[in-house]
């Protein structure tokens, strides 16, 4: 179908290890370390499904977190019977103990909620220091369960979006969550709870123009439960050739209209990167009124308060303005394609976990 554009759809997915051989340090390490944490995310649901064939499988889930804790709101580990296990809830001591207990969570309820503090000589000590605290739900799948989970697997693998429930009543698949959030989580007394998780597709990155930093950034983002479009004016650019981790490229007659090609709200990520000067200007000026969670702009410092400038000299809203990301990426003096992407991805991380 062509509406004054042309749709390339790619699915391949390459590794994004090569793009961390380089130091990082101090504030960025937490933002890094959330890279490292995202993992395939049908892994884990695999495993179970797998083990599941005669065996009992422990699925923990962080159901909530706050302060300093290592384990994250979404975080999860299947333990198998014999002690293998995949995934994670935040590592150390307290993951250790967890295991523990999981491996020996044959008896008893089916499900369980354990709260955990990060510090010492309180009730429910985790045995770390951090300062923080997280909620866990344990969970004894059995054979009754493998079709639950391989409806998960089917939606993840699909990018359909898919919700599982777990619950003292059991484990299986709902059509949402309560309050329609990605995750809920609600506990009425020591023995009833419930867990919900929205799974698959949740958030589209739009790439505004088609190059080596959008090439690169299209690898990195595909490990990061993205939806990626790329929009190019140039049909036979090799970089759009070569990419094969959009799962859309879009081939668009000009920039001028590049503001019909994209939705708004909450769960849109925009990042522009066209040829130059003049075309960052017109997709800025295309999408200056639109709402999105994120929005950058790829350019030098002294290139982007050109920009800026010429903007605000035009009267466009200088709030508007000023919500652009621009130098895009957090400071880690990234210079080539890889590099750059890894700061546009960081920063679009501690957006979207602020």
């Amino acid at each position: 179908m062509h509406i004054g554009a042309t749709s390339v759809r790619v699915k391949n997915r390459k590794s994004v290890t090569g793009y961390f051989h380089f130091f990082l340090k101090g504030k960025f390490l937490e933002v890094w370390s959330r890279i490292f944490k995202v993992a395939d995310k049908q892994e884990i649901w695999k495993f179970a499904a797998l083990r599941l064939i005669g065996e009992v499988v422990t699925l923990l889930v962080v159901s909530e977190s706050s302060g300093s804790s290592p384990g994250r709101s979404g975080y999860k580990m299947a333990v198998a019977s014999d002690g293998e296990l995949c995934g994670s809830i935040g590592g150390g001591v307290m993951e250790v103990s967890l295991v523990e207990r999981a491996k020996s969570k044959v008896q008893g309820p089916k499900s369980k909620v354990i709260n955990q503090i990060h510090r010492r000589d309180v009730d429910n000590a985790s045995g770390m220091i951090c300062s923080g605290r997280q909620t866990v739900v344990i969970m004894r799948l059995t054979a009754a369960d493998v079709d639950a989970v391989n409806s998960i697997i089917d939606g993840l693998r699909q990018r359909t979006p898919i919700a599982f429930e777990i619950s003292n009543l059991g484990f299986g698949i709902v059509e949402g969550t309560t309050d329609g959030s990605r995750r809920y989580f609600s506990k009425t007394s020591e023995t009833e709870f419930v867990y919900q998780e929205k799974l698959g597709e949740q958030q589209h990155l739009y790439i505004i123009g088609g190059g080596h930093c959008a090439l690169a950034l299209s690898d990195l983002a595909s490990k990061l439960d993205f939806r990626i479009s790329i929009f190019d004016d140039r049909p036979e650019l090799n970089t759009i050739a070569k990419n094969q981790f959009a799962d859309a490229v879009i081939i668009i007659d000009s920039y001028e209209n590049i503001g019909e090609h994209l939705p708004q709200g909450d769960d849109v990520y925009v990042v522009v990167m066209t040829l130059g000067y003049r075309s960052d200007a017109v997709a800025i000026r295309q999408l200056i009124d639109h709402e999105f969670k994120y929005f950058g702009v790829l350019g030098s410092k002294a290139k982007m308060a050109t920009l800026m400038k010429e903007l605000r000299d035009e009267g466009f809203d200088q709030d508007k303005l000023a919500r652009i990301h621009t130098p895009i990426g957090l400071p880690i003096n990234s210079r080539t394609p890889e590099e750059i992407a890894v700061s546009i991805a960081a920063e679009i991380i501690k957006v979207r976990n602020a």
